[in-house]
């Protein structure tokens, strides 16, 4: 990784490519200690030492690390996010968006549906989180004081986070368009090692096993990063063959191929959806009256604790990875491009046979990502219950006494993906320039 950095830096426009994705990461920090107007310092210290910090750490990593300071980016990329996931569930099932979707400019329109999709999504997520967070922090107390009752201070914060979505959005397409490539998710890979020395921090200072827990925090993270990296980089080979075709005195095709099929077509976004569904319990609750009910979903749900939450979240983790990599290899619609192109895969006929051939061997392989992907994100839910095994009568929670949550299981594949793509970027601008010193 240092050489293929260093590599980089030699050459002009590869060096400025990185300069300007540095840059933007730096102006995306400065932004995220922006707060939004009339926000209640007090009251979100509270609530970060409440029973909802558990969702509050969730909501955080989402946005980059901006929720902290309630920023005018509080949001993050997060409902773009959202409304890209939307529109590929829907362009299968739509017959127009997936016409549109093959016609010449049909992706660039799609990807204008993405942002128009994003407005109302921000919206709504403003609108909710600030309700919600004020339904936890009780007696009459607001994060934003006049909110929902004072319209001029109401429209101003949903329009200003609104606004910072689509800001945040657009510094990470100039990372895409202008960088290194990868912006959006490069974004989210800044808030999370931004704040990873704070909790490392604080897991050292708090915890009661402090060596223990150093010691196994290297361990989950070596071991994690190895792991992550096989998953992501394992691929299965589907070999094709390209028929021969003659054309006055030369003779074309016939060449021999593969299509790389991955065990983890989808990378996190199954993570982030996820864990954005596993919220909504103990968020929901709390707009109903208390309970015996309400009181066990926010002990669970709130707190992040549990086995009902940790198997609810391993079962969301698992069943959208299927989803997702179903609409993913729908929509590549691989089957029928081999068949305009004159391939075909050894053994199988083309078209529906083909196509049902990908979706088997898809299918089977997935369950290995799927259950990956469940088993990282149920990581913390681990060590917690290994620390209570060990030692019974510590009543540490949280980041002071889980060592897997200074990262947390969502972050590492994000880190380590966002890591591995950038290194792929990284190395094929440099081959594209027949640079003979980059790493192979």
């Amino acid at each position: 990784m240092i050489t293929a950095l260093r590599n980089a830096f030699r050459l002009p426009d590869l060096r400025n490519k990185l300069l300007l994705t540095g840059l933007i990461l730096v102006v995306y920090q400065f932004i995220a200690h922006v707060p939004v107007v009339g926000v209640d310092r007090s009251a979100l210290n509270q609530l970060l030492n409440s029973e909802a910090s558990g969702i509050f750490n969730v909501l955080n990593l989402l946005s980059g690390g901006a929720l902290q300071n309630f920023s005018i980016i509080a949001n993050g990329v997060y409902p773009y996010i959202t409304a890209q996931i939307i529109l590929q569930v829907l362009i299968p099932i739509i017959p127009r968006l997936e016409q549109l979707q093959r016609e010449p400019g049909g992706r660039e329109k799609i990807e204008n549906y993405t942002y128009w999709l994003a407005i109302p999504m921000a919206i709504l997520q403003t609108v909710s989180q600030i309700n919600i967070f004020n339904a936890f922090l009780g007696g009459g107390q607001s994060i934003i004081p006049g909110f929902g009752n004072d319209f001029l201070i109401t429209i101003t914060v949903i329009i200003t986070m609104t606004a910072g979505t689509m800001f945040a959005v657009w510094l990470g397409n100039l990372i895409t368009q202008d960088g290194i490539g990868n912006g959006l998710s490069i974004i989210i890979f800044s808030g999370i090692v931004a704040r990873a020395p704070s909790n490392l921090q604080q897991l050292m200072t708090n915890s009661t096993q402090p060596a223990f827990h150093l010691i196994l925090f290297v361990i989950l993270t070596i071991i994690s990063v190895i792991v992550v990296i096989i998953i992501q980089e394992a691929v299965r080979r589907i070999p094709v063959q390209y028929g021969k075709r003659v054309r006055g005195n030369k003779q074309y095709g016939g060449a021999a191929t593969h299509i790389p099929l991955r065990v983890n077509p989808v990378g996190m976004i199954p993570l982030i959806f996820a864990q954005s569904v596993v919220t909504l319990p103990a968020l929901l609750v709390n707009l109903f009256p208390e309970g015996a009910v309400s009181r066990a979903i926010n002990e669970s749900f709130g707190n992040q604790t549990g086995l009902l939450y940790w198997g609810f979240f391993f079962v969301l983790v698992v069943g959208f990875t299927f989803i997702y990599s179903e609409v993913m290899i729908g929509n590549q619609n691989l089957a029928e491009n081999l068949q305009r192109n004159g391939g075909f895969i050894p053994g199988i006929r083309p078209g529906k046979k083909t196509n049902d051939y990908i979706t088997r061997v898809t299918r089977r392989i997935v369950i290995v990502g799927a259950l990956f992907l469940g088993l990282v994100a149920i990581l913390p839910g681990l060590v917690d219950w290994l620390n209570r095994t060990l030692f019974p009568n510590e009543a540490i929670s949280g980041i002071s006494g889980n060592p897997a949550l200074v990262l947390g299981g969502s972050a590492i594949i994000i880190v380590v993906s966002v890591i591995t793509e950038t290194l792929r970027q990284i190395e094929a601008q440099l081959a594209m320039r027949n640079y003979d010193r980059y790493v192979r």
